[in-house]
């Protein structure tokens, strides 16, 4: 198929009717590209093409942009879209799942995040090999195994889940899988799929980032770190009114009195989906924050396997 050998970085040669094998320039082939430009920019501005791409991150727990935290994991996942819808002519069911799982994977890990063009050029040489829809589907499929290892689940990830950033990649896919697995919202009925709709408009967000170690405690009686106190191991999606009940109370003191409102299943199966571990309330805080991280990378991984 020839979808890469640099191409991305040679478009205007190419369009100017450049071989890229022999250096020659012709005429001919210029209007040829030109004519090939013409009909891959009607793919690619089909509306109908889009909203069944961005079907398949809704289907992989991504419900809106702002837990979009790379553009080009976003903008380069619509081109393998269009690659197996036009070119490879994989099942519409069949290419929404690996292309969501194909986000999930590539938001995840930062594919795209440093020299983007030269890592989506060897993923598209990669595609060279492939002569039908199910090879499409194995190639995509055998990058995702090589990179998403046991040693990436259990150990990488959790390192890289050690952050206070509001816009980790890692944040968003923890979200996602949570979305994906429709995991109850923490000390609520309701499950977190139903309050994260972009469809609900409301003057204050139905959900809240809520510290489990309030910051003002943290401050007062452990640390004065900010990046400790703002880890993301120390967050977590609660609805607004019971993060103003909470405020700064220890969660030695607000735990035992939330958990009267539910069932001892119901109680489990939030912590389950949460990632807090057994007792959290009562761990030394950074003892809390790696026991939290190495759960919440279980989460994750749950989430992106549910996809297959």
């Amino acid at each position: 198929m020839g979808f890469g050998r640099g191409r991305l970085k040679s478009v205007y040669q190419v369009l100017r009717g450049k071989s890229m094998d022999t250096g020659e320039f012709s005429t001919d082939r210029r209007e040829a590209q030109f004519k090939i430009l013409q009909t891959a920019q009607v793919e690619v501005l089909n509306l109908t093409s889009w909203h069944q791409f961005l079907s398949s991150l809704v289907g992989a727990g991504f419900r809106g942009g702002e837990m979009i935290s790379s553009q080009s994991a976003l903008l380069y996942a619509y081109a393998f879209y269009l690659v197996g819808r036009v070119n490879f002519s994989v099942t519409e069911h069949v290419l929404q799942r690996l292309i969501g799982r194909w986000f999930f994977f590539s938001s995840l890990t930062g594919r795209y995040s440093s020299s983007p063009e030269t890592v989506m050029d060897g993923d598209l040489n990669r595609l060279d090999v492939a002569k039908d829809g199910e090879a499409f589907v194995k190639v995509l499929e055998n990058i995702m195994a090589s990179e998403l290892t046991n040693d990436f689940w259990a150990i990488t990830l959790p390192a890289n889940l050690d952050s206070s950033s509001a816009r980790n990649p890692e944040l968003f896919a923890y979200i996602a899988a949570q979305n994906k697995l429709s995991a109850p919202v923490l000390f609520s009925h309701k499950k977190v799929p139903e309050l994260l709709d972009p469809s609900l408009k409301a003057n204050k967000k139905p959900l809240e980032r809520h510290h489990l170690f309030p910051k003002a405690w943290l401050l007062s009686n452990v640390t004065e770190d900010l990046k400790l106190i703002n880890q993301q191991a120390n967050f977590a999606l609660i609805e607004w009114p019971d993060n103003i009940d909470i405020s700064d109370t220890p969660p030695t003191e607000y735990v035992p009195e939330i958990r009267k409102r539910f069932t001892e299943e119901s109680w489990k199966a939030m912590h389950e989906f949460h990632a807090l571990p057994e007792g959290w309330e009562t761990l030394a805080y950074e003892d809390f924050l790696v026991q939290r991280r190495k759960l919440m990378a279980a989460i994750i991984r749950r989430g992106f396997d549910s996809l297959k």
